[in-house]
C-alpha cells in the first residue's frame, strides 16, 4: 500500500518551507542560478578536464562534441529536478525525493552518495585553490605550505556559509561575474587572434567539431566520463530551495536554464583553446590548459586573470559544495534518519550550523590526508575519477524516480509523459550507463594515475567502496532511526502540477 503526498495551506512565516528551520525567502532566482552554475566551478573544470578528454583516443577536435553528448543526461536529470522540486521543494533533494518515490532504504543511500561525492570533491578544490593563490605570485609551495593554504581557503569558505546565506549568495554573484567575464573575454580574445593574426599551430572553427558521429562509440563514451563531470554541481542551486523566494518554482528552473548557460561557456571555451593553439598544445599542458594559453592570449600582465578566475572558480565551488551537503544532512535529521545534532540550526543566522561546521571539518582531514600521504597527489587525481560513481548513482536515481512518483499523473497529458516520465527516465539510464562504463574503465590498468591499493584501483575503491560504505552504513543505522525506516514510498498529489497556492506537507507531518 502506497501513500500520497498532501498539501498544506499555510508555512510558517519565519522558517522555510519544509519547516527545517532554514530562513525563509532569503534569496531570489538570480542568486539560485548563480549558485547553480558557480557550483560547477566552469574555469576549474575545463582547466583541470579538457586537455584531458583531447586525450581520449579518438576525441582531438571533437571535444566540443563531447561536451554537447555530456549535457544531454545532465539536461533530462535537470527536468526530473524540475518536477520533484515543484512537489517537494526539500532542501534534502535527491534524498527527500527517492525516500518518498523508492522508500527510506535507497532514499539514505541516495543522501550518503551527495555527502560522499561532496566531501572527495573538496580536496581538489581546495588544493586548486591554495596553488593557485601562489600562483599568482609565481610562488611554487612545499607540501606543507599547500596544506596550510588548503585549510585556510575551506575555514573561509565554511564560515561564510554559516554565517548565512545572504552572505553566501553575494560572494558567489562577485566571484561567478569575474570568473564568467574573464572567460568571455578569452574566447573573444583567442577567436579574434585566430582569425587576424594567425598564432602558431591555431586552427580555424570547423563544423566536425561538433559532430559526435566523427568519433567511435567507445572513444565517445570515454570522453563522456570526463565530460559528465564537467557539469556536476549544478543541483546546489536546488538545495537552498527552502530558503528561496517561489521555492517551488525558482530553483527548479534555475536548474534547467544552468545546464543551458554552461553548454554555452564550454562548448565557446573549449572551441576558443583548441582553435588557438591547437589540439596538441592543449593534450601538451592538460593539467591546466586555460593557464598554459592565457599569455598567448592575454598577453602579460593580463594572463594573471586567467589564474584569478581559475582560483575564484574553485573557491566559490568550494563554498557551493559545502552548501548542498549542510543541507542534505540537515534534511536527513529531520527525517529522523540520522542523528538530531546534524539538524541544529543556527539561532542567528539560521544557518545548518552544526553540519556545516562538521562538512568543513571533515573535508580539512580529507585534504590533509590525502596532500601529506600522497605529495605527488597521484591518489588525489584518481579521487576524482572516484566521485563520478558516487555523481552517476545520485543523478541517475533522481531521474528513476521522477518518472515512478509522478506515475499517476504521466498518462494524463503529453507533456507530463515527455517532460516528467520519458526524458528524466532516460537521463537515469544514461547515467547507469555511463557508470557502468565507468567501471569497465577505470577497473582496467593503466587508466588510473595512482598504483592499486589493496589490488583495487585506486576510483574504484574509493568510489565503489565508498556506495559499498553507505549500503553498510544504512543497515547500522535502521535499529536506531526506525521512524524514518518505517516510511512507506508515496506518490506525488496532482495539485503540484495544476495548482499554483498548493504547498507540500512539511516534513514530520502524518502522510
Amino acid at each position: 500500500m502506497e501513500s500520497v503526498t498532501v498539501g498544506r495551506t499555510a508555512t510558517d512565516s519565519g522558517t522555510a518551507v519544509g519547516g527545517k528551520g532554514l530562513k525563509a525567502n532569503a534569496i531570489g532566482y538570480v542568486s539560485n542560478l548563480v549558485i547553480a552554475i558557480a557550483s560547477t566551478a566552469p574555469a576549474y573544470s575545463l582547466a583541470a578536464t579538457l586537455g584531458f578528454i583531447i586525450l581520449v583516443k579518438g576525441v582531438g577536435v571533437h571535444a566540443p562534441a563531447v561536451l554537447i553528448v555530456s549535457f544531454i543526461p545532465i539536461l533530462f536529470v535537470s527536468v526530473g529536478y524540475r518536477y520533484f522540486n515543484l512537489a517537494d521543494p526539500d532542501a534534502g533533494t535527491t534524498f527527500a525525493w527517492v525516500t518518498r518515490a523508492f522508500g527510506p532504504q535507497i532514499g539514505w543511500i541516495n543522501g550518503w552518495a551527495i555527502f560522499l561525492a561532496d566531501i572527495i570533491v573538496m580536496a581538489s578544490l581546495a588544493e586548486i585553490a591554495s596553488e593557485y593563490t601562489f600562483s599568482l605570485w609565481n610562488g611554487h609551495p612545499s607540501t606543507l605550505g599547500l596544506i596550510v593554504g588548503c585549510v585556510i581557503w575551506i575555514v573561509l569558505m565554511t564560515w561564510i556559509c554559516y554565517r548565512g546565506i545572504e552572505l553566501s549568495a553575494r560572494v558567489q554573484q562577485f566571484l561567478l561575474t569575474f570568473e564568467v567575464l574573464t572567460l568571455t573575454a578569452f574566447t573573444i580574445t583567442a577567436l579574434v587572434k585566430v582569425y587576424s593574426g594567425h598564432p602558431a599551430h591555431a586552427i580555424h572553427v570547423s563544423g566536425s567539431w561538433f559532430n559526435p558521429l566523427d568519433m567511435s562509440w567507445h572513444s565517445l563514451v570515454y570522453a563522456v566520463l570526463l565530460g559528465i563531470f564537467i557539469y556536476w554541481g549544478w543541483d546546489s542551486g536546488v538545495a537552498v530551495n527552502e530558503e528561496s523566494r517561489d521555492s517551488r518554482r525558482g530553483p527548479g528552473k534555475a536548474a534547467v536554464v544552468s545546464t543551458f548557460m554552461l553548454l554555452a561557456i564550454y562548448v565557446a571555451v573549449s572551441v576558443a583553446a583548441q582553435s588557438f593553439h591547437g589540439t596538441g598544445f592543449l593534450a601538451n599542458h592538460s593539467a591546466d590548459v586555460l593557464n598554459a594559453l592565457g599569455k598567448g592570449v592575454f598577453g602579460s600582465p593580463l594572463d594573471k586573470l586567467m589564474i584569478i578566475s581559475v582560483l575564484t572558480s574553485a573557491s566559490a565551488s568550494t563554498q557551493t559544495t559545502i552548501l548542498p551537503t549542510a543541507r542534505t544532512t540537515l534534511s536527513m535529521a529531520k527525517w529522523k534518519a540520522i542523528p538530531s545534532a546534524f539538524g541544529t540550526i543556527h539561532p542567528r543566522y539560521l544557518t545548518p550550523a552544526f553540519s556545516t561546521l562538521l562538512m568543513g571539518g571533515l573535508s580539512i582531514v580529507w585534504t590533509i590526508a590525502l596532500l601529506a600521504f600522497n605529495p605527488n597527489q597521484d591518489v588525489l587525481g584518481d579521487t576524482i575519477s572516484a566521485l563520478g560513481f558516487s555523481v552517476c548513482f545520485y543523478y541517475g536515481f533522481t531521474g528513476l524516480a521522477c518518472g515512478f512518483y509522478f506515475r499517476h499523473e504521466l498518462l494524463k497529458s503529453v507533456k507530463n509523459f515527455f517532460l516528467i516520465g520519458l526524458l528524466p527516465f532516460a537521463g537515469g539510464v544514461m547515467m547507469a550507463y555511463v557508470g557502468v562504463e565507468s567501471y569497465s574503465y577505470y577497473s582496467t590498468p593503466g587508466n588510473n594515475y595512482s598504483k592499486p591499493l589493496i589490488g583495487i584501483q585506486t576510483p574504484i575503491l574509493v568510489g565503489i567502496g565508498g556506495l559499498i560504505l553507505g549500503v553498510v552504513l544504512m543497515f547500522a543505522s535502521w535499529p536506531f532511526f526506525r521512524e524514518y525506516f518505517s516510511r512507506r514510498p508515496g506518490t506525488a498529489d496532482p495539485r503540484a502540477l495544476s495548482d499554483p497556492t498548493w504547498e507540500p506537507t512539511v516534513v514530520g507531518e502524518r502522510e
